[in-house]
This record gives structure tokens, C-alpha cells and sequence, in this order.
């Protein structure tokens, strides 16, 4: 106890550790809601993976046989370690998982597995199980927006960030003290890990960054649960966050608003099946498009004005020689949308270096616009010019593309989404997933948290 009262506490552990559901806005409630459905299709979607079987067999290896935690569409169970490494792969795949745009981060990939697995292991209430994703989501965000657009150019957010928004959502189910969730999040801290190199050679990176970061933050907060203590200024002391990963930290933003702006309501879905830098751009394309009665052939060039963040992401990938690379294909992406009105799974997957999208693809360039860059990651702009075969040269532009808050999506849409993403990527049958998805509506009445799936 001693020791505790030596700690000083930073006012978001405070904040993750003495949350209550009944704090939160009631229209906040309800967008956690949303996320958490559109989190489950996310991760029925990413099972049939080939990396996130891997992990998954890894997974499975180390921890026990049966334990309290499911796998999430399949029969086993096993520790909530093991289930929260296995769900946070396979949550982030189909990259069609959340995301924040002013923290350029991915919360539910990182926050709902490490949760859901330990409010199964410990009967945790689904009001319990909500609290502590808002608890996550607000740290992850805040640390996110903290670290900056310096860390993003080297660093995957998801995968640092995460780390400490895992830690904080378990830690708030474990009932952390204040000092104890300082700790966790010191702990966090000098676990975030996460290198954006993977993608120049198809690597399969990516998921390994959510499995960890799930799992080291569900590591850090049973760690301070039993007196383990963790860096006291992870943030910004000498040789911490801000130190090692970031030019451009600004520690003002870890506690901006803390209880008063709820992060979590500010969280965009994904429409297209891709990196979120291509869906400004894609949905400006379509709105050309439609307003000119364009079809993929009249398309001469695409000039597409983007943030220097999408420059960093993108740039790289050239010519992708994998479904999930092609992803993070400016071209590939605007290719498959000009064709098909969308760039979702299936399109990804039969038509990515098909002749006719790797035509579009060709014509397509990135450009850096002052406007759009200055306004990143607030606000992610679409602008595009585009070059007609017939001599024309027409604009589009988005100010919120699909998904964004002021362009979200219903229920019903975040349903269909779900359910369309747990045939794409399960053997769950039609009528479970559809018991299963109206079941997790009513999340926050639910008294103990058992299975997802029955």
C-alpha cells in the first residue's frame, strides 16, 4: 500500500480505473454498441486467414486445451491470453475493423478480444464488459492522438497504442486501482511494439501487431493486479513514449476532454475492404463517377490529392502481389471501386490483379495536397481530378467518406455488414451468426458474459 501512495497518478489511469457505465452519454453507450457488433463480424471474417490460422495454432499450442475463453467461431476454448492473441488476429485482417481517424488507430481489434476473453474467464455483467471497451477505447485513442504523426510514419498505432487501450480494458475488468492501472499502462507502455517495414514485401506483420498488443496489455494489467509495477511516467519521461517514438508529442492531448469528450463516439466504421488512407480518395472516385455517368474505360488518369500519412502507408506498395497487400494499393482499391461500386472482400479476393483493375490501377497517382494534409488525421478529406479518354477533366471530392460520424452507418447496415462479413470468412451457418449478432444488440442487459457464439 505504501507504494502505491508513492505513485503519481496520471488522470487517464485515474479515468480507466473508476469508470462506470452509467457515466457514459447514453448516445456513447449506443456507438459502443455498434463498434462491438461491427468488431464480431471483423473477426468471423479474418478466421480462414492463412496468418491468423497460424497464430491461432500458436496460440492454441501454448495455452491449455479447455479453458474459460472462446475462440470465437470455433468449438475451443482455452486462457484468456491464448483466446485474446487468437481473436485480435483475426479481428484485424479483412480490414474492415474500426478506426479513429484523429488517432489514425484501430481500437476494437485491440480492445473487444483481450476483453470479452476476460469478462468470460472472470463472469463479468455485459454493462462490466462495455464499461471497461469505453475505458480502452478512450485511453488508445488519447495516446494515439498523444504520439502523433511522426510516430504513424515509422509506427503502427494499432499495435503501440493498443497496447496500453488492451491494458486499460482489462484492467478496468480486473478492478485496478488507480495506481495499480498506472502501472499496467507503464507495463503497456515498454511493450508497444509495431513497424510499418512488413508491407513492402507482403509480410504477414500486420495481425501479429493486434495479437500482441492484445495480449501484452492483458499481460500488464494481471501483472499490476499482483503488485507488479511498471514505469511511473511512460509518457513522457526521459526514456519513455515520447522519447523513443514520437517528434511530435503533445502530452496535452492524453487528458483533453477527459469525461467530457467521449473518443468513442468519434470512431468511423470501413465500408471498402481496405487500408482506410484509400476510402477518401475511393469515394470521391465513385462520386466522379456517378455524377458523369463514367465508366471504368473512360478513365484516361486519376490524380488523387491526399495527406502525406496515406504517402507514407501506400507509397510503398506498388505492385501487390497478395489480396492483403493490394489492400494498401491506392490504385488497386480505386480500380476495384470504378468496376464494381465498392472494394469489398469478394472483389478483393477474384479481381485485384485482374487486367482490367491493374489498368485502372496504372492510371492512378498520389499527389500531396496542402488542404487535405492540414486538415489530417482530423478530418480525412477525398479529393480527386480525373482525366477522361474524351479530353474531359472532372473533381470529386468527400469531406466525410462512408463510415465516418457524419456519414455513419445505421443498425441495420452494421448488421448486414456483420453478417455478410461472418459468411465471407466462417463456417458459422446463416442462422447462428444472425442469433448470435441480435443477441450482441442487447450486450449491456446481458448478466454474465458467456459465449458469443452458442
Amino acid at each position: 500500500m505504501k507504494q502505491e501512495n508513492q505513485v503519481a497518478v496520471h488522470p487517464l489511469a485515474q479515468f480507466a480505473a473508476t469508470l462506470k457505465w452509467g457515466h457514459v452519454p447514453e448516445a456513447v453507450q449506443r456507438k459502443t454498441e455498434d463498434l462491438w457488433v461491427d468488431w464480431f463480424g471483423s473477426v468471423l471474417a479474418g478466421q480462414s486467414a492463412r496468418p491468423v490460422q497460424s497464430i491461432t495454432r500458436f496460440a492454441l499450442s501454448q495455452g491449455p486445451a479447455s479453458g474459460p475463453c472462446e475462440v470465437i467461431g470455433q468449438r475451443t476454448t482455452t486462457s484468456p491470453m491464448m483466446a485474446a492473441l487468437a481473436n485480435a488476429a483475426a479481428a484485424h485482417v479483412a480490414e474492415q475493423d474500426d478506426v479513429h481517424n484523429g488517432s489514425v488507430f484501430h481500437p476494437a481489434a485491440v480492445v473487444f478480444p483481450p476483453a470479452v476473453a476476460v469478462a468470460q474467464s472472470i463472469g463479468a455483467s455485459g454493462e462490466q464488459l462495455m464499461a471497461a471497451c469505453v475505458a480502452g477505447y478512450e485511453v488508445g485513442i488519447r495516446v494515439g492522438e498523444f504520439l502523433g504523426r511522426s510516430h504513424y510514419r515509422i509506427f503502427h498505432t494499432t499495435g503501440t497504442a493498443g497496447t496500453l487501450a488492451a491494458a486499460a480494458a482489462v484492467g478496468h475488468l480486473l478492478g485496478l486501482t488507480p495506481a495499480q492501472m498506472q502501472h499496467a499502462l507503464g507495463s503497456a507502455g515498454t511493450q508497444a511494439a509495431g513497424l510499418w517495414e512488413f508491407l513492402r514485401t507482403a509480410a504477414d506483420s500486420k495481425q501479429l501487431h493486434t495479437a500482441h498488443a492484445a495480449a501484452a496489455g492483458l499481460m500488464a494489467a494481471y501483472l499490476a493486479k499482483d503488485g507488479f509495477t511498471g514505469a511511473q511516467d511512460i509518457f513522457t519521461g526521459p526514456q519513455g513514449l515520447a522519447a523513443g517514438m514520437s517528434t511530435d508529442a503533445n502530452p496535452a492531448k492524453l487528458t483533453e476532454g477527459l469525461g467530457t469528450r467521449w473518443a468513442t463516439a468519434e470512431t468511423s466504421f470501413k465500408w471498402h475492404a481496405s487500408c482506410r488512407h484509400t476510402h477518401p480518395a475511393a469515394d470521391a472516385l465513385l462520386q466522379v463517377m456517378q455524377q458523369n455517368n463514367l465508366q471504368p474505360a473512360d478513365i484516361a488518369q486519376v490524380t488523387c490529392h491526399v495527406h502525406q500519412g496515406a504517402i507514407d502507408v501506400l507509397g510503398p506498395v506498388v505492385n501487390p502481389s497478395t489480396v492483403h497487400q493490394s489492400k494498401f494499393s491506392m490504385g488497386t482499391v480505386l480500380g476495384l471501386a470504378a468496376r464494381f461500386g465498392f472494394a469489398g472482400l469478394h472483389e478483393f479476393d477474384a479481381h485485384f490483379q485482374s487486367p482490367e483493375t491493374v489498368a485502372v490501377r496504372e492510371k492512378v497517382q498520389m499527389v500531396l495536397d496542402a488542404e487535405v494534409d492540414t486538415a489530417y488525421p482530423q478530418r480525412w478529406i477525398g479529393k480527386v481530378t480525373v482525366q477522361t479518354s474524351d479530353g474531359r477533366t472532372l473533381h470529386g471530392r468527400v469531406d466525410e467518406p462512408k463510415g465516418d460520424p457524419g456519414n455513419t452507418l445505421n443498425r441495420q447496415e452494421i448488421t448486414d455488414k456483420a453478417l455478410r462479413l461472418a459468411a465471407y470468412g466462417s463456417q458459422v451457418p446463416a442462422a447462428q451468426a444472425q442469433q448470435a449478432v441480435a443477441r450482441l444488440w442487447q450486450v449491456a442487459l446481458w448478466p454474465r458474459v458467456q459465449r458469443l457464439l452458442d
